[in-house]
């Protein structure tokens, strides 16, 4: 911006003769080519700077208006160049960069100092408190499970409270910004909020306490009818519908809206709240709730989808509401679920029916929660060959609407994951010491607060040993794929000979983020040395790890082979191999061919019901076509097909190149 200078008496005069007036002009510097003609009917009070106005601002529907300062009053103000500020009210101690559109506004005004809600405390996860996070706009899904989760460590518990504190210090002021990019248009009070760059705020009620942050690449939104008090929104989101949020994180990618109400929660990289309400929840990646009758609260979800009229119960009517839950990544709740916290449920798991016990089935994955005679019912591995857990772990990399370059959120999407395997891999070994155990009378097994059919144990085991060869062949077909050279494959052979059993070394999702517990650990470190310092140094020890997830995977998968097949002979790992790609294949066809099923009772009879409303059975049918088409067109089916066409190819092309490398023992 160019240096300011003071009014010339002529330009006072004609900005009195505009309507003008001020409780002193000298207080009022204007750039070097200022004209006076832009500003009508503006009252100034202490000290305002003014830019240049040579364009025309663009408003909705092509609608172009004159820039410059009409029928408002400014308060300590810099005013870019090329801004329209037009009906507002009250504009005070606020900066306007160039090219800024303000306009039907009530109140947009810094009130004292402010750090434009970082540094804000809230109370995710658990509603009675112990698990605080105070948000702020370098806030990550990683950081914030760190904060939450490890209060056990209470040394990086103070690192990191510093570290947001310094950032909290620089963005103290008594002045605000609306940036670079950035429209105010319709609202109601805004006060203390940091606007843009490239934010469009529009019809907002009231906004306090908080920043609204977007890029170039990825504007962010807050529309028509929404309250929010000290809050923070990311680039990307969408806040609109007359949601109500309070002490609330949105971070990038978010859509909130449709009268959702949010309070003491976080929400993660493209989460989406509608109609309904969430209390005190660390909402992880994908975190999705759409109904009106549903209410989360006191728990940690991640990739979660909230069936309607879900509900949870964090207080039992004794100390409070002091109770938390966890459901991990991909799990899903019914229409009318209902949990009573504490309660831990295993990933890609669904839950059904109303349960009214704690439980934990966090060594179950891919399983059904119902309820038998009031007692939680769990059914390993059953949703394991289902067509929504398949088609969910391809939706969600390819509805990544993070645009933004500097993406907060570190998200693996893997399915079948160290992280997940190790689940199955213990829920094996617990179904087996359940089955040695139980009696032919029984019918039901308790299980760790829930119980589970007997004659589910072996059903159970034989699902996730599906899982397992499926798992080792991905892992030896990555390995061998990225050893290009017969050398370099036979030193992958000999690497697995003679293998004592090794440690299975636990996994952690991290938020969204999948590593070796190790590794956080040592990132956990390096925040108590002080190693880490801030938070984009934070950010770059997340990312390494992330980065590392093949390497580390292969060194988990090795470890699962040596547990399995330990001492074996060059030669016989070779054998070994060949076994695990057949196992592979046959596993792979298995399972896609169960989800196939399961994907064409989409397309049978009982499904066409009600379609062809006034017509026979032929027109039934081509009603039915017409709406949801046929098994021969669907991309999920066809994408599913192809790649079981495709198995035995990649099985002869390495099972072939197995046979032939040559391994010197």
């Amino acid at each position: 911006m160019s240096a300011y200078r003071k009014l010339k008496k002529e330009e006072i005069a004609a900005l009195e003769a505009n309507g003008c007036s001020a409780d002193s002009w000298s207080g009022v510097t204007v750039s070097d080519q200022f004209k006076p003609e832009s500003i009508h009917n503006v009252w100034f009070s202490g000290k305002v700077e003014i830019g240049t106005f040579k364009k025309t601002a663009k408003g909705p529907g092509g609608i172009s208006k004159p820039e410059g300062l009409y029928n408002s009053a400014i308060h300590n103000c810099r005013i870019g160049n090329d801004v329209l500020v037009r009906n507002v009210a009250n504009l005070a101690n606020y900066d306007l960069a160039d090219g800024v559109v303000v306009e039907d506004v009530h109140t947009l005004a810094v009130e004292g100092e402010t750090s434009f809600g970082n540094g804000v405390e809230i109370e995710p996860w658990n509603e009675g408190g112990g698990r605080e996070i105070r948000i702020f706009e370098c806030l990550s899904a990683q950081m914030a499970y760190l904060i939450a989760a490890y209060r056990h460590r209470p040394n990086m518990q103070k690192r990191l409270d510093k570290i947001v504190s310094n950032y909290v210090k620089s963005r103290r002021s008594d002045r605000g910004l609306v940036d670079t990019g950035s429209r105010v248009a319709g609202c109601g009070k805004i006060v203390n909020v940091a606007i843009g760059p490239h934010a469009t705020i529009e019809g907002a009620r009231a906004l306090t306490e908080g920043t609204v942050r977007g890029c170039a690449e990825d504007p962010s939104f807050v529309g028509h009818g929404v309250i929010a008090e000290e809050f923070i929104v990311l680039s990307g989101s969408r806040v609109d519908g007359s949601a109500t949020i309070s002490k609330t994180f949105i971070g990038q990618g978010v859509r909130i809206g449709k009268q959702f109400s949010a309070e003491n929660c976080v929400f993660f990289a493209n989460s989406e709240g509608y109609h309904g309400e969430a209390c005190s929840i660390f909402a992880g990646p994908y975190t999705v709730t759409h109904h009106k009758s549903t209410l989360l609260i006191a728990g940690m979800f991640s990739f979660y989808n909230a069936g309607s009229g879900t509900n949870q119960s964090n207080h039992m009517y004794k100390l409070g509401p002091v109770h938390q839950g966890t459901l991990e990544r991909g799990t899903k709740t019914a229409s009318f679920s209902y949990l009573l916290w504490p309660a831990k449920v295993a990933p890609f798991s669904v839950v059904m029916d109303k349960h009214g016990g704690n439980f934990d089935t966090s060594n179950l994955p891919f399983s059904y929660l119902t309820v038998e005679e009031g007692r939680s019912l769990v059914t390993p591995a059953m949703n394991l060959f289902t067509v929504g857990t398949r088609r969910d772990s391809e939706k969600w990399p390819a509805r990544d609407r993070r645009k933004d370059p500097a993406k907060l959120d570190i998200i693996n999407f893997t399915l079948l994951s160290p992280y997940i395997m190790q689940r199955v891999v213990a829920g094996i070994d617990d179904l087996a010491a359940l089955q040695e155990k139980a009696k032919k009378e029984q019918v039901n097994i308790p299980y760790k607060g829930a119980i589970i059919k007997r004659l589910m144990l072996q059903t159970g085991r034989k699902y996730y040993e599906l899982a397992v060869k499926i798992f080792m062949g991905d892992a030896l077909i990555n390995a061998m794929e990225s050893r290009g050279s017969d050398a370099t494959l036979a030193a992958f052979i000999r690497d697995l000979a003679g293998l004592e059993e090794l440690p299975l070394r636990p996994w952690v999702d991290v938020a969204g983020m999948l590593a070796p517990m190790c590794l956080v650990e040592r990132i956990i470190e390096g925040i108590e040395s002080g190693v880490v310092e801030n938070v984009d140094t934070l950010h770059k020890k997340f990312l390494e790890v992330h980065e590392s997830y093949d390497e580390k995977e292969h060194v988990w998968c090795k470890a699962l082979f040596s547990r399995r097949y330990p001492g074996l002979s060059t030669e016989e790992v070779r054998e070994r191999l060949l076994a695990i790609l057949e196992d592979w294949k046959s596993s792979r066809t298995k399972l896609n061919n169960m989800i196939l099923s399961d994907a064409k009772k989409e397309f049978d009879q009982s499904t066409r019901l009600g379609f062809g409303i006034d017509g026979d059975q032929t027109v039934r049918d081509k009603d039915f076509e017409a709406v949801r088409g046929t098994p021969a067109d669907n991309k999920f089916i066809k994408g599913l097909e192809e790649e079981t066409g495709k198995l035995e190819a990649t099985f002869s092309r390495l099972s072939n190149r197995l046979k032939k490398v040559r391994v010197k023992a």
